[in-house]
C-alpha cells in the first residue's frame, strides 16, 4: 500500500489537501508534525501523531519531530475553552529536552536514506524582535482568514487574548521556514489542527511564487464510549514510566473495551493488514487476547522487553493466586514498588519488623484486620499469607528475613483481599 491507502486502511485519514496523493506518488517528500513542550512528558495520545510520523517514515518519505520551543511559550487555543496558564521558560525548556529523548526511541534517526530530524522552532525566532515579526510575518495573514478558523471561532465569545490568537501566524510562519530551508511540503497533526495547518499552506501559497504545500490531518481518536482517549481513572496515560508505570500502562490496554480493540489495532501496531485480520478472525471469540497480543507490542515499544516483563510479574502476583513465593521473593524492588501502587498498601516502622514482631500486631498495627481475635480466626480458617506462603500460627514472629527488597511484605487475607506492606524509615 501507499502511505494514502494504509492510513484509509487504519484509519488514520481524516482530511487532506487536494493533489496530496499524487504528489507522494512522485517520490519521498519531507512533512512534519509539531509538539508544543507544555507537559513534562509526552502522552498516549501524542502517540497518535508520533505513529503518524513513524508510518511515514516507513514509506519512505522524512519525518521532522517539530519541538515548538516558541509555540509553547504561546499556546495552541485548538480544542480549548479557556485561556492557557503560560509555563515558566525553564519548565517548557526541560520539558521540551525530555519530550526530545522520548521521541527519539520511536522514530529512526540514523536511517542512510531517510532520517528523521529533529528541529526546535525557537530558532527560528530568537533573533527576530516584535517589528519584524509585525511587518514580516503579521502582514501577511488578514483578519478576517484568521476569524474564520474554527479554533478561533470557538473562543470569540469565551475570550482570546492576542497571544493565543497570533499562535496561528506562528505555526504558520514555521511551516513556511521549513518550506524554503529544509523542502518541508506537508505538515500532518490531528484534525483539530486543520485550520493552524492550512493557514500554513495560504502562507507559502502567499509568500513563494508557485508555492505549493499541503496538509493532512488525522481522526481526533475517541473512546467508544465518546470519552477522550489517552486518559484512565487515574488521569493522563504518560509515556514517562515514572508518571505513568509500565504496568498501568498494559493494564490500560488490558482494560479497553472490546468496541475500541480494532481501531486500536490500526492505529497503534505496526502489524500488517494481512496479520492484523488474521489475528482478528483468529481471535474474534477471544477479545482478551487480542488485548494481550496489542499490549504486549506497546508496552515492550514505548517501555522495554524488561518493563513488560516486569508488568506480567505484577499482574501474576495481583491476579493469579496460584503464584508462589519463590515468585514474589524473585521480584525486583520497582516491581514490588508497582504492587504496592496496585493494591491497598500500609505502613509500619521498619525497626519494629526488624526487631521482630508478632504477626497478629503487625497486622493489627498496618491496619489490615482490626483486632488479634480478628488476626487469630482468620489464620484459623487458613486466610493468611505472608509472602505467598499460609501462615499456620497467629503470633508467627514475622522478621527482617520476610522482607522483601528489605522494605515489603505481601500480604492475602483470602483469595482476594491483598495487601503490601512497606517498612518505613
Amino acid at each position: 500500500m501507499t502511505f494514502i491507502e494504509e492510513l484509509e486502511w487504519r484509519g488514520m485519514l481524516h482530511d487532506c489537501t487536494p493533489g496530496l496523493a499524487e504528489k507522494l506518488a512522485e517520490g519521498p517528500m519531507i512533512g512534519y508534525i509539531g509538539f508544543d513542550p507544555t507537559a513534562p512528558s509526552l502522552t498516549i495520545g501524542n502517540y497518535v501523531q508520533i505513529m503518524l510520523l513513524a508510518q511515514f517514515q516507513r514509506h519512505g518519505h522524512q519525518p521532522i519531530f517539530l519541538l515548538g520551543g516558541a509555540t509553547g511559550r504561546i499556546g495552541d487555543p485548538s480544542g480549548k475553552d479557556k485561556e492557557r496558564e503560560l509555563k515558566s521558560y525553564d519548565v517548557l525548556d526541560r520539558n521540551l529536552e525530555f519530550q526530545r529523548q522520548q521521541a527519539a526511541k520511536f522514530l529512526d534517526f540514523e536511517s542512510q536514506d531517510n532520517p528523521a530530524i529533529f528541529l526546535n522552532n525557537l530558532d527560528f525566532y530568537k533573533e527576530m524582535n516584535v517589528l519584524d515579526f509585525l511587518r514580516d510575518v503579521g502582514k501577511n495573514l488578514t483578519v478576517n482568514y484568521m476569524l474564520s478558523k474554527e479554533s478561533v471561532k470557538k473562543r470569540l465569545d469565551l475570550g482570546l487574548s492576542f497571544t493565543e490568537f497570533s499562535y496561528q501566524l506562528l505555526q504558520a510562519n514555521d511551516f513556511l521556514h521549513l518550506y524554503r530551508n529544509h523542502d518541508c511540503l506537508l505538515q500532518m497533526g490531528g484534525s483539530d489542527q486543520w485550520g493552524n495547518i492550512t493557514s500554513g499552506t495560504e502562507f507559502i501559497r502567499r509568500n513563494v511564487e508557485g508555492g505549493k504545500a499541503y496538509a493532512m490531518t488525522t481522526p481526533l481518536l475517541t473512546k467508544a464510549d465518546g470519552s477522550k482517549f489517552g486518559k484512565s481513572e487515574g488521569g493522563n496515560i504518560w509515556l514517562d514510566p515514572d508518571m505513568t508505570s509500565p504496568y498501568k500502562f498494559f493494564q490500560f490496554w488490558i482494560n479497553s473495551d472490546d468496541a475500541d480493540l480494532p481501531k486500536y489495532f490500526r492505529y497503534f501496531s505496526f502489524k500488517s493488514k494481512e496479520e492484523i485480520e488474521a489475528l482478528e478472525s483468529e481471535h474474534q471469540e477471544n477479545p482478551n487476547q487480542l488485548k494481550r497480543i496489542l499490549a504486549e507490542e506497546l508496552t515492550k515499544r514505548v517501555h522495554s522487553d524488561a518493563d513488560y516483563q516486569s508488568a506480567m510479574n505484577v499482574s501474576e502476583i495481583v491476579f493469579n493466586h496460584k503464584a508462589n513465593e519463590e515468585t514474589i521473593k524473585s521480584m525486583s524492588a520497582a516491581e514490588l514498588k508497582m504492587i504496592s501502587d496496585e493494591i491497598p498498601s500500609h505502613s509500619v516502622p521498619l525497626d519494629k519488623i526488624k526487631a521482630g514482631i508478632p504477626l497478629d500486631e503487625l497486622l493489627t498495627e498496618a491496619g489490615i484486620l482490626t483486632s488479634k481475635g480478628e488476626v487469630r480466626r482468620a489464620v484459623k480458617g487458613n486466610a493468611i499469607g505472608l509472602n505467598k506462603v499460609k501462615v499456620s500460627a497467629h503470633d508467627q514472629v514475622v522478621s527482617s528475613e520476610d522482607l522483601l527488597q528489605g522494605i515489603y511484605l505481601f500480604i492475602e487475607n483470602g483469595k482476594k483481599k491483598k495487601h503490601i506492606i512497606i517498612g518505613k524509615e
